[in-house]
């Protein structure tokens, strides 16, 4: 193992922050976005599907999840690599992996305009087309989001995501399938990752293992693997099925 990755792995007594970026996120830098329940975190609904589980979750972390999310709902944990408990239905199972910037050539763009809650219409609408992963409502408020117009029209776009301490996450990089094969994915990562950098912070991704087309960019801009993950989601049991403790729900105010 290179110094480099030995860096990035952490150790038992003291885990890195990227081993668990969704519980790092919104114990740090985004705890005015956490909803919670005992030791549960998740972001509000319309801002990111992304539960935070403990890194080894017990059963009252799994009472306190249910309670929060509700019977029926389908919840989201990324990097869990546990099993659900009885009567969880699983409803996706993707291998993924995590890199991160380990040399990245940033450059800011001078075409690419700060995108905010006036532009989310055409931003969810060019999501909707591409799919580049979950983009919801307020989705923006995580961080920001660059895009670029043609003709008026928002055709390319990547932001920021999950927001560990010293760490930021670029995601939601999709371009219109009239622009693919023109750069401006590439261009608009590296904008992103420049800001990143300027606020001296590192900048991080994810993506599915079987998206080879996207890793190979991505390592070709010198980005890194630093692990493989998983992308989970269940579903809670009905009412019936469900535990329940004294934990008191928190939201933001």
């Amino acid at each position: 193992m290179s110094e480099y990755a030995s860096e990035l792995k952490g150790t038992d007594a003291a885990p890195h922050v990227l081993d668990n970026p969704a519980l790092a996120s919104l114990t740090g830098p985004h705890a005015h976005f956490a909803e919670k329940r005992g030791r549960v975190l998740r972001y509000p609904v319309d801002v990111s599907p992304w539960l935070a589980l403990q890194d080894e979750p017990d059963a009252g972390d799994w009472a306190d999840l249910a309670a929060l999310a509700g019977p029926g709902a389908e919840v989201a944990i990324a990097g869990f690599s546990g099993g659900f408990p009885a009567g969880w239905e699983v409803t996706l199972d993707l291998a993924g992996v995590q890199l991160v910037d380990a040399g990245v050539d940033t450059a800011p763009d001078g075409e690419a305009v700060r995108l905010g809650p006036a532009d989310v219409p055409e931003m969810l609408d060019l999501v909707a087309r591409t799919r580049p992963g979950p983009f919801l409502p307020r989705t923006v408020a995580m961080g920001t989001y660059l895009g670029i117009r043609r003709g008026g029209a928002l055709v390319a776009m990547a932001g920021e995501r999950l927001h560990p301490p010293g760490w930021t996450e670029i995601s939601g990089v999709c371009t219109d399938e009239a622009w693919r094969g023109s750069g401006l994915g590439t261009r608009l990562i590296l904008a992103v990752a420049h800001s990143i950098r300027e606020r001296g912070e590192t900048p991080f991704l994810h993506a599915a293992a079987a998206n080879t087309n996207a890793l190979r960019l991505y390592e070709t801009l010198g980005f890194r693997l630093r692990r493989t993950v998983r992308f989970m989601a269940a579903r809670v049991p009905a009412a019936e099925g469900l535990a329940t403790t004294g934990s008191g729900l928190e939201v933001p105010s």
